[in-house]
């Protein structure tokens, strides 16, 4: 048991109000659930009640875009705005990954330079797929360039699969970690992953179902190498099949709403124990809900190097602009 004052919560969603009002307006409940309401204030109480000292904010699903490139870019910059706004009145508790435009691929460009120069943004935030479109398709090769380019942190948040929901289970539920996986694997089997390596993913939810399926993801991969390539990498040494699993290594994982006793030792049976990072999704976790998943965390054994690694170091090394300052 144990928990930290100084924890860094990646996965922590900002919404401002014209957001909200905006997604009311058009009776989207994102991921199945009621638009939460979001104050620095009330973010604050709940970071200062769960060991939290800073949270990167981000925009959750459905992003920006709603069919149209011109209100895409106008709710970007007005969402960018207000959460370096935030960011400015606290810089030592919050942070903020931009949103983006996509499918709108210059407009994305465009607030991704913005962002990242002018409000000083510490990472990107992009949805697993935006009307169908996923990070890894070719067409939007040119944003992946240019964040490698930046050597951007990019934060991968699930989004509504492009399909219709099945009755009775919110999106949320599993559709996400779906999602997710489905943006992952992609990034993987297209090469993308490592062309552009000089980005850093860090996937939500532990990965969605990554970390658990991770030996399917490696027959995918070699099913059209030569028949005695796949033998070595099926039935070789443990070795080989490691080196081939490394490159699914590569994603950082938030815990965010998987810090249990049945999902953390999977994730921390397969990732890089240096790229594991806390993750509360408040407020599309409510505070109880909150409080409920870092106590399970708490409870779960964990030798005192490896959860001060989860709950900060680890993430120190992504944000060079919070590692600056002195520890909480």
């Amino acid at each position: 048991m144990g928990s930290s004052p100084a924890r860094i919560d990646v996965h922590h969603h900002v919404v401002p109000p014209a957001y909200a009002d905006l997604l009311k307006d058009k009776g989207i409940r994102p991921g199945g659930v009621d638009v939460p309401s979001w104050t620095a204030e009330r973010a604050l109480r709940l970071m200062d009640r769960n060991g939290i000292a800073t949270s990167i904010l981000s925009l959750s699903t459905p992003g920006a875009w709603f069919g149209d490139d011109r209100q895409a870019r106008r709710t970007a910059r007005e969402v960018n705005d207000y959460a370096a706004g935030v960011v400015a009145d606290h810089p030592h508790r919050f942070g903020f990954f931009a949103t983006l435009t996509l499918p709108d691929l210059a407009g994305a460009l465009a607030e991704a330079e913005y962002a990242l120069d002018s409000l000083g943004a510490d990472g990107i935030v992009l949805l697993s797929n935006v009307a169908g479109c996923y990070p890894y398709e070719k067409d939007l090769e040119p944003l992946l360039a240019y964040l490698h380019a930046r050597r951007a942190v990019v934060f991968l948040h699930p989004g509504e699969l492009p399909a219709e929901p099945a009755p009775g289970i919110p999106s949320f539920t599993a559709d996400f970690l779906l999602d997710t996986v489905r943006a992952a694997t992609g990034l993987v089997l297209s090469g993308a992953l490592e062309k552009y390596d000089g980005i850093r993913w860090i996937l939500s939810h532990a990965g969605g179902f990554l970390p658990y399926i991770a030996h399917r993801v490696l027959l995918t991969m070699i099913r059209d190498e030569p028949r005695l390539a796949q033998a070595k990498a099926m039935v070789a040494r443990k070795r080989e099949r490691e080196r081939r699993l490394d490159v699914l290594r590569r994603f950082y994982f938030d815990v965010a709403l998987s810090s249990t006793p049945h999902a953390l030792p999977s994730l921390l049976s397969f990732a890089d124990p240096t790229h594991v990072l806390y993750g509360s999704d408040y407020p599309f976790a409510p505070a109880p809900a909150v409080r409920f998943m870092r106590q399970e965390y708490e409870d779960i054994a964990l030798k005192r190097r490896q959860r001060a690694a989860i709950d900060r170091t680890n993430a120190l090394g992504l944000f060079p602009r919070i590692a600056g300052r002195t520890t909480p």
